[in-house]
């Protein structure tokens, strides 16, 4: 039996950042993965669909090249090199990935592995004991009673990346934010897509104002969507599927996706059996991770906080502070970046107007329409900055729609968490052309000195 001051279960964005600061900060690691390295967010999540979206993007401005005087013709896609690219690409970052937990001398093992003890893990017929256990197990692709996931027809957002061909029409059950990146790649590349939703709006948890641009925008692409009004059930046919609704609307399609959220994987792991507190299949925890087992830790998609990788990321790294005796800060979740990156990309962090409300704020609100910006202009793309204030106080929220806004949530996430106010913001210079001017013109609008937005 193996001794470690760390044992982690799972090697996805948590497990693999838990193991990375833990080496470097002199403890014993070993680190578990069923899979391969890097988990769901490199293999079969955030990266590919990335790569997905970005040819998608070649395509659409193939299509548009005319507009900006380049004589170009879109021919088709090409889907062996779509994913030979994308492959590549993934492949690139996990043999880093490989290097880097080698490098660091953290004892990795392939394997399912099941937590027998408190703090023991066993994995093909070892065990391992850990002076402390994280539990990183991660997450798997939801689907609704009754809706038979076959791979083919009506497939998950894993089956997705991989398709072969590009589907003449599409259903994409679920309007959050894989549903609306998966709808944005198959329209980019040609599809006839709709999507359902439930929830009167796409991307639903972000501010309804986002909301709102994305629908406009994507009415504007030809993407359909049925909104608020429940799934009933799909039954598959000769061509494809039909997907019928609870208000009896019926629509059918060459492939169903079904997004409908990420559970946690948390089954036969021997978590309930160890008394690990659990709810609805999540593992509860503190807001240091710990669970109701002392020297149980769990982080990433297997507990209740936001399903993203750069959470988890954050979580593991702060297990691995906590247990080296740092005592570092707990992660406040309102100030992480979210980003939906389809065309166009929604970006916030902080939060949104009614949950500003909410909190008993006296709010208020600025809109800063792209249209003002050189560089919108330039890249021919609409959207808009929206604040949330707190009226004489710190920016609250910061929403954003349009081309390539998520590259400027890094700047929003730092006035959000270093409580920053407009007038704070309004006196930093930004570079001309970039679309950051929209950041630093919204702030300086709500500043009171608006140059050149309407005042």
């Amino acid at each position: 039996m193996a001794e470690f001051d760390l044992v982690i279960l799972g090697g996805g964005s948590g497990g693999y950042a838990a193991a990375l600061r833990s080496s470097q900060l002199g403890l014993s690691v070993a680190l578990i993965e069923a899979g391969k390295l890097g988990g769901t967010c490199l293999h079969r999540g955030c990266i590919p669909t990335k790569a997905l979206l970005h040819a998608g993007e070649i395509a659409d401005s193939t299509r548009h090249a005319g507009e900006y005087g380049v004589k170009a013709e879109f021919i088709a896609m090409d889907m062996v090199a779509v994913n030979a690219y994308k492959d590549g690409v993934v492949a690139r970052l996990h043999k880093g990935l490989q290097g880097l937990v080698k490098s660091r001398n953290v004892t990795f093992i392939e394997g399912h592995g099941k937590l027998v003890a408190a703090n023991t893990v066993e994995v093909n017929g070892e065990k391992y004991i850990g002076k402390n256990i994280i539990l990183a197990t991660g997450s798997y692709p939801k689907t609704l009673p009754g809706l038979e996931i076959d791979g083919t027809v009506i497939i998950t957002s894993e089956q997705a990346i991989n398709l072969d061909r590009v589907p003449k029409s599409v259903i994409v059950l679920g309007g959050g934010v894989i549903g609306c990146e998966f709808a944005s790649v198959w329209k980019s590349f040609g599809a006839e897509v709709t999507i359902i939703e439930g929830l009167p709006h796409l991307v639903a948890l972000e501010d309804e104002s986002s909301s709102k641009q994305l629908e406009r925008a994507f009415r504007k692409r030809g993407i359909n969507f049925e909104l608020g009004i429940k799934f009933k059930s799909a039954t598959k046919s000769k061509t494809g599927v039909e997907v019928t609704l609870e208000d009896g609307k019926t629509f059918t399609a060459e492939v169903l996706l079904v997004a409908v959220g990420r559970g946690p994987v948390s089954t036969n792991i021997g978590y309930e059996e160890q008394g690990i507190k659990m709810e609805r299949g999540y593992v509860i925890v503190d807001d240091k991770c710990r669970t109701s087992v002392p020297g149980v830790w769990a982080v990433g998609d297997l507990i209740p906080t936001l399903q993203l990788a750069h959470v988890g990321f954050a979580e593991g790294i702060l297990v691995a502070e906590e247990i080296a005796g740092l005592n570092p800060r707990p992660i406040n979740y309102n100030g992480v970046p979210r980003v939906t990156y389809s065309e166009p990309e929604v970006a916030s962090v902080g939060l949104t107007t009614a949950q500003a409300k909410a909190a008993g704020h006296d709010v208020v609100e600025l809109n800063y329409d792209l249209a003002g910006n050189g560089k919108a202009q330039i890249l021919k793309t609409a959207g808009s900055v929206k604040l949330v204030a707190a009226k004489n106080g710190p920016v609250l929220g910061i929403h954003m729609v349009g081309a390539r806004v998520g590259e400027l949530i890094a700047e929003a996430q730092l006035i959000y968490n270093w409580e920053a106010q407009a007038s704070d913001v309004a006196n930093l210079i930004h570079a001309h052309p970039t679309l950051s001017e929209a950041m630093g013109e919204a702030h300086l609008a709500l500043a009171g000195k608006p140059l050149h937005a309407h005042g």
